[in-house]
């Protein structure tokens, strides 16, 4: 998991509800090469990464919000968000077109799983 790029946590526990902060491209703090489609891959890992932190995995995501830069990368960003979850498995979704994103991101995606505590 790579570290914040700002003030906030990157994964918090409410109860049975888990909400991973919005994720980029990163890699030990570095954005990775190759455009919205590295992008995406990484991305959704480190998405991965912080609901495996909380013991939920991407079947337990219930919702997403997805942030891109340029629209015309939407069948990209598709093809690999939809790869990122197991089988059929399509949480809803919101995905809204953003003039800039930190670090020069083309691709942002916050995420709620749910996942009762143990």
């Amino acid at each position: 998991m790579s570290t914040p790029l700002g003030p906030y946590t990157p994964v918090v526990r409410a109860g049975d509800f888990i909400y991973v902060s919005g994720q980029g491209g990163l890699v030990d703090g570095v954005k990775v090469d190759g455009g919205v489609v590295a992008e995406t891959v990484q991305t959704m890992k480190n998405i991965a990464a912080l609901l495996e932190s909380q013991g939920a995995s991407m079947r337990d995501v219930v919702k997403t919000t997805c942030f891109l830069v340029d629209m015309d990368d939407y069948t990209k960003f598709n093809a690999e968000y939809s790869a990122a979850f197991p089988d059929d498995h399509r949480p809803a979704r919101s995905c809204v077109a953003v003039k800039t994103l930190p670090a020069g991101f083309a691709v942002e995606v916050e995420a709620i799983a749910y996942k009762p505590a143990e």
